[in-house]
């Protein structure tokens, strides 16, 4: 959605675009809150977490409305903004999806995320129309609304969840990635030893450094390679259906190949959306077909990395470790705004920048592919049985 209000917020305060790029800076801002977020959500379970989120973050969209003009402001609230959606993003409600599915965990992660992006998808056309005829103050109002009766219907259908409880066997004990509540110094003492995780901290950072670009700049790019105001809109909401295509295909895909196979394909390819939107070709079938690859990856590599986050970690410590990936994803988005501004203080175009982020996303690509050579951290960690008629329930100690 910040696509379709930066040009508009652009043309009336004066700012320019190198400024306005630096708006993936700000959540950078909230690497140090991030693991005490995670740490919370392990510990009192997601509902909790989940409701401040839906309490608070309708008003940041409200703020927004009601801003001056100011971009320190504007920076500002949306710093507010990036701190509370955590607690209603992919780092809380990714754990009530690993909790309760193993053998179609990959197609449970898929239908948990694809909502918003399906909702991106058929909102991006009629927010642009309600901005257009009544203002983005107005737009803003009516995101507050979406996010404030949206979250309240989360909260009702997650039902009840108890706070979460470590996993594992004496097995799991003796390798120190279960067990007994440490602190978490020595959670992240223990995990960054271990190759898989710092392989998806990496392929995250990767994978996300052209994220300013498909957070706020899409609109811009289009337009920027000669596509009308009212046509660009429409290719940003094919962005959001390339994320829905992605998810639903890793989706299926996590559930019948292995995890590190699908992350190459899944991430790789992107990698020619950013390319052919850096070349001088502006066909609205290139642009569209662009727009397209480049949302898989952003559809695929949230899947993947909870995925191989579940399989490779003990359950217990999910959301503590889901939030140094989150940091890292941050860190990348940041890194990516600089070097954007930079590049676009020094030419006025994308091109330059397009061409690094197409490198980049092959990067991740292959360090998530590495994976599949990395031994899990935890003992009982493992891709489930695949039968050739579907997926078949892996049966608890118990019930065996």
């Amino acid at each position: 959605m910040t696509n379709l209000f930066g040009p508009v917020m652009i043309a009336e305060f004066g700012w320019t675009k190198a400024h306005f790029a630096l708006i993936g800076v700000v959540p950078l801002a909230t690497m140090l809150v991030i693991p005490f977020q995670g740490r919370l959500t392990d510990r009192f379970g997601v509902r909790v977490c989940a409701a401040f989120g839906v309490v608070l973050l309708p008003l940041t969209f409200l703020a927004l409305s009601a801003m001056s003009g100011n971009i320190i402001h504007f920076f500002a609230i949306t710093f507010l903004q990036a701190l509370i959606a955590m607690l209603v993003g992919t780092l809380t409600y990714t754990r009530a999806v690993v909790e309760k599915f193993d053998a179609a965990r990959g197609m449970a992660l898929s239908l948990g995320m694809t909502v918003s992006p399906l909702a991106g998808a058929i909102m991006a056309p009629i927010m642009g129309g309600i901005i257009d005829e009544h203002g983005w103050r107005v737009g803003y109002q009516v995101m507050a609304l979406l996010t404030g009766v949206g979250g309240t219907l989360a909260l009702l259908l997650i039902g009840k969840t108890p706070p979460a409880a470590r996993y594992g066997t004496s097995e799991a004990l003796e390798s120190g990635m279960a067990g007994p509540p440490r602190s978490a110094h020595t959670d992240l003492k223990i995990l960054s030893r271990q190759p898989a995780f710092l392989l998806i901290v990496i392929g995250m950072f990767f994978c996300n450094f052209p994220q300013v670009l498909v957070g706020s700049q899409l609109k811009l790019v289009v337009v920027d390679s000669g596509a009308p105001a009212t046509l660009a809109a429409w290719i940003v909401s094919l962005y959001a259906t390339g994320v829905i295509i992605g998810r639903f295909a890793c989706g299926l895909a996590l559930d019948k190949v292995p995890a590190h196979w699908v992350a190459i394909v899944a991430l790789g390819l992107p990698s020619l959306g950013f390319m052919a939107l850096a070349s001088p070709f502006d066909a609205p079938w290139i642009l569209g077909g662009a727009i397209l690859l480049v949302g898989l990856a952003q559809g695929a590599e949230a899947d993947i990395g909870a995925y191989l986050i579940s399989r490779n970690f003990d359950l217990g410590l999910y959301s503590f470790i889901f939030a140094f990936v989150s940091c890292s994803m941050f860190v990348a988005s940041a890194t990516g705004s600089v070097v954007l501004s930079q590049t676009l203080a020094m030419t006025d175009r994308f091109d330059a920048f397009l061409t690094i982020a197409a490198v980049m996303t092959l990067l991740g690509a292959l360090a998530f592919f590495l994976t599949g050579r990395a031994k899990p951290a935890h003992p009982e960690a493992h891709e489930p049985a695949i039968a050739p008629f579907g997926p078949v329930r892996v049966l608890t100690g118990d019930e065996v």
